[in-house]
C-alpha cells in the first residue's frame, strides 16, 4: 500500500472523510440521483454562484442534510449586499440544515456588491461570534491566482489561519483544482515549511471531455499551458475526448509519499457529472 492509501486509511479510522465534493443550488438533484454511490457523512460544498439566490442555497443544504450527507455552504464575501444579508443567510441555513462548518471565500465579482471586499473582511465583521461558528474553511490557489499577486495570496492564506486558530476555530484548506501535479506538491511544501499544519483537501477534478475540463481552468483562472495541459492527458485537437485525472492523481501520490506534508485528502469538482465524478474517486481510493 503506497503512503497515499495509508494516510486515508488512517483518516478514515480517525473519523474523516476520505473526500468532499461540491454543487450547486441549481444541480442538487444530481446529489439525490448519486445517492447511494456517495459514502454516508460526506461533506458536500455548495458553491455560491451570481445566478443563484439565497432560496436555492438553503434548499440545498436541506437537500444534502437530508440524504444523510454534511452541507458546507461557500459564503462570498463579494456577493453579500449587507450585515443583514449575510447573518439572514446564515440563520435560514442553520436553522434548516445546521451546517458545522462554513467555507468563507471572496468571490468572483471585481467589486463588491456590498461591505465586504474580501474573505479577511468578513472574518474581521464577527460574524463567526454572532453565529458560533467554530469550523472554518479557507481556499488556497496551488497555480496561483489571475488577479492576487502569489505573494498577497501566501500573506493572506497566513492572516487566516492565525485569525481562526485565535478565535478558536477549527481550520481546514481546500485548494482550486489543477492540472499541474508537481505544483500541488511544491505548494504544499512551501505550506508545511511556513509552519501551517491545517488538514489540506487538494482539488481534483473529475472526469470530463477536454472542452468542459478547459473551460472551467479559464473561468476560474486555472493555469492550462500546453506543456501542462499534454502532461494531464488533455488533447487541443479532439476536445471532445473524454479525460480522466489518472496522470495527476498517480504523480500527487507520488509526491505525497515522497515527502511528510501532513493531513492531506482530496476534494472533487464533478465537472464531468457527480455520478460519473463519485464513482472514478470511490475506485481510486481505499476501499471503506
Amino acid at each position: 500500500m503506497n503512503s497515499r492509501s495509508s494516510q486515508a486509511d488512517a483518516d478514515h479510522q480517525s473519523g474523516e472523510p476520505l473526500y468532499t465534493l461540491e454543487i450547486t443550488g441549481k444541480d442538487i438533484a444530481k446529489i439525490e440521483a448519486a445517492k447511494a454511490c456517495i459514502p454516508a457523512g460526506t461533506p458536500i460544498n455548495i458553491a455560491f454562484l451570481g445566478n443563484e439566490d439565497h432560496g436555492q442555497r438553503v434548499n440545498a443544504a436541506r437537500v444534502i442534510r437530508s440524504c444523510g450527507f454534511e452541507p458546507v455552504p461557500i459564503i462570498s464575501s463579494r456577493r453579500l449586499h449587507s450585515e443583514e444579508d449575510l447573518d439572514g443567510l446564515i440563520s435560514n441555513l442553520v436553522g434548516s440544515a445546521a451546517p458545522s462548518r462554513f467555507i468563507l471565500v471572496g468571490g468572483d465579482p471585481a467589486s463588491p456588491v456590498g461591505p465586504y471586499k474580501d474573505s479577511l473582511a468578513l472574518l474581521k465583521s464577527g460574524v463567526l461570534e454572532r453565529h458560533s461558528i467554530r469550523q472554518v474553511g479557507i481556499v488556497a490557489y496551488p497555480d496561483g491566482h489571475p488577479k492576487i499577486e502569489t505573494s498577497a495570496l501566501w500573506q493572506a492564506l497566513k492572516w487566516k489561519v492565525e485569525f481562526l486558530r485565535d478565535a478558536g476555530c477549527s481550520v481546514e484548506i481546500t485548494t482550486q483544482f489543477g492540472f499541474d501535479a508537481a505544483a500541488v506538491i511544491s505548494w504544499l511544501k512551501r505550506l508545511r515549511d511556513m509552519g501551517i499544519t491545517s488538514p489540506v483537501r487538494i482539488g481534483v477534478p473529475g472526469p470530463a471531455d477536454v472542452a468542459k475540463l478547459l473551460r472551467f481552468a479559464k473561468q476560474f483562472g486555472v493555469v492550462a499551458s500546453a506543456s501542462i495541459a499534454r502532461g494531464y492527458g488533455l488533447s487541443l485537437t479532439d476536445l471532445l475526448l473524454p479525460v480522466g485525472p489518472e496522470r495527476f492523481w498517480d504523480q500527487l501520490g507520488a509526491g505525497i509519499g515522497k515527502y511528510d506534508l501532513g493531513g492531506v485528502l482530496y476534494h472533487l469538482y464533478p465537472f464531468g457529472g457527480v455520478m460519473e465524478g463519485v464513482r472514478w474517486i470511490n475506485d481510486h481510493l481505499p476501499r471503506r
